[in-house]
């Protein structure tokens, strides 16, 4: 089965990215803690990011995979490589406009998600929203860029070239730590390594799109530039583009949402960034890996009438998914202050960051299952070219996320906007099965209806001996970075091999599954 071994390509590179992001998390706290400056660069590197996640990885994949997948099986290479020549100058078009219209308008437009930053400054210094300001407008040129590795991914993606498109990512991470340890080596005022930070992220935008292009060539694989045209292709692209751009992208806008609630309260953006960031660990590498390689797979099987061998993919991805997730649920839902602590305790992140940044880590974990199963369930609806229903039900959830966030941020605290952000996936992910369900698109085989129930019983044994050894290993925490991450190593280790072994016992799992599936993908 190609799935799995696509998804296994996917998942250990993206590992590798989201492993370094870890350590360029730590080397942020570790020198920009929870501050006010911390706020301002998070705040400006989430514009961009927003937008590429919404607009080119969700609108453009969610739209251009199928469609250039059809040329493919329909027509052969040199109609799909026209396509995709027309969608690429359609995009720089549009994406460019974008960025112009935003750098121009960017000290009212960052109100979208900054609104809550402080505005008044000291005579002779800049204010959090000034410096934000400045940061978004050297980042912005970011989402141009990833605009076009989003295309060229794609298409390597769909032609099951999986391994220059899962790499690209890592180069970012590779050049903010590069930074960060120059910054290491000596003294700079706060301000200035946010600005440097900046420079660094549209500059690895440039190493991504490069490596992306070469990778192109080398695949033999030749798209025509040309002048932006509305081609009856193009017109599809757009029609399937719009409600994707919504629907591919609600974890995103949620998390946005609480972005913008949280600027009213200082340290609440850093506190919800590390916590996103360390749950964004497991959704990257499972839920963010599967829909890459799933909605290639369940296009092509569909596009040539392989109904059952799409039920199946979407079973095993169903199944994959669980697999994975629930255990990592269980561990950053039962010992979150641990984790925390271990990880980015140390410098300018002291134990109160800690204590507030594990409120929220909580209740994004009881999310996390609900965040992969989007991943997975979304490409069911975008392999059939139906992007409105999903972007029905999105909508839906981030009125949910909104109105729900705002109440529970002005009762319960700050990490209220977590538990909403959590409840609106939720939301969402029980409207699509119910979709999925009633058109005959979605049918639990036996399979799947037997493994779960194991699956979740070897979680939850090895949630509660993370839990008891989580409680234990908190106290023996020092700051030390050696002493607390062997800790980490051997509480986490120790949790993955419980949970490994009672999985095999309750039969959640079968090697030969593995092998039959790599046998079959070779």
């Amino acid at each position: 089965m190609r799935l799995i071994k696509s998804t296994a390509i996917i998942s250990s590179l993206t590992m590798v990215s989201r492993v370094l992001g870890l350590v360029r998390d730590i080397l942020i706290a570790n020198f920009l803690g929870a501050s006010l400056i911390n706020d301002a660069l998070i705040t400006a590197t989430k514009l961009p990011n927003l937008f590429r996640r919404m607009f080119a990885e969700g609108a453009f994949n969610a739209a251009f995979i199928p469609l250039y997948a059809r040329r493919l099986e329909e027509k052969g290479d040199k109609a799909a490589n026209q396509f995709a020549g027309e969608a690429l100058s359609a995009l720089l078009f549009i994406v460019a406009l974008i960025v112009i219209g935003f750098q121009l308008t960017m000290p009212w437009t960052l109100n979208i998600i900054g609104g809550g930053l402080e505005k008044i400054a000291e005579p002779g210094t800049r204010s959090v929203y000034d410096l934000a300001v400045l940061y978004a407008r050297i980042t912005m040129p970011y989402l141009l860029l990833m605009s076009l590795v989003a295309l060229f991914s794609g298409v390597l993606n769909t032609r099951h070239y999986f391994v220059v498109a899962a790499f690209v990512p890592v180069l970012l991470n590779v050049v903010w730590i590069s930074i960060l340890f120059w910054a290491s080596q000596t003294t700079i005022p706060l301000e200035t390594l946010a600005l440097y930070l900046s420079f660094g992220m549209t500059f690895s935008g440039l190493l991504q799109l490069g490596l992306l292009i070469w990778g192109v060539r080398r695949a033999g694989i030749r798209i025509p530039f040309m002048r932006p045209r509305l081609t009856p292709g193009v017109k599809r692209l757009v029609v399937l583009g719009v409600p994707g751009m919504i629907s591919a992208g609600i974890t995103h806008i949620n998390i946005m949402v609480s972005h913008f609630i949280s600027t009213f309260q200082e340290g609440a953006p850093s506190w919800l960034y590390y916590s996103d960031r360390l749950y964004q660990l497991p959704l990257g590498i499972i839920g963010i890996a599967m829909g890459i390689a799933l909605l290639p797979a369940l296009s092509r099987r569909l596009r040539a009438g392989d109904d059952s061998g799409a039920m199946m993919s979407l079973n095993r991805a169903i199944e994959i998914a669980a697999y994975l997730t629930l255990p990592a649920t269980m561990a950053l839902a039962v010992m979150p202050e641990f984790l925390i602590g271990g990880l980015f305790e140390r410098g300018r992140f002291g134990p109160e960051d800690t204590a507030q940044t594990a409120k929220a880590l909580k209740m994004f974990a009881f999310g996390l299952p609900a965040f992969v199963l989007l991943k997975v369930l979304t490409p069911a609806f975008f392999a059939r070219e139906n992007t409105k229903t999903p972007m029905i039900f999105a909508a839906m959830s981030a009125l949910i996320n909104l109105a729900l966030g705002a109440y529970l941020f002005f009762t319960v605290g700050f990490y209220g906007l977590a538990l909403a952000t959590t409840i609106a996936g939720w939301s969402n992910v029980l409207c699509l099965i119910y979709i999925l369900l009633k058109q005959s698109h979605l049918v639990f085989d036996n399979r799947l209806k037997s493994r779960l129930p194991r699956i979740l019983a070897a979680s939850i044994i090895m949630g509660i001996a993370c839990w008891f050894l989580g409680a234990r290993a908190q106290s023996m925490l020092s700051g030390h970075i050696l002493n607390d991450y062997t800790l980490l190593l051997f509480v986490c280790g120790a949790g993955l091999s419980l949970y490994v072994v009672f999985a095999f016992l309750f039969r959640a799992f079968n090697i030969n599954d593995f092998k039959d599936a790599f046998r079959r993908a070779s």
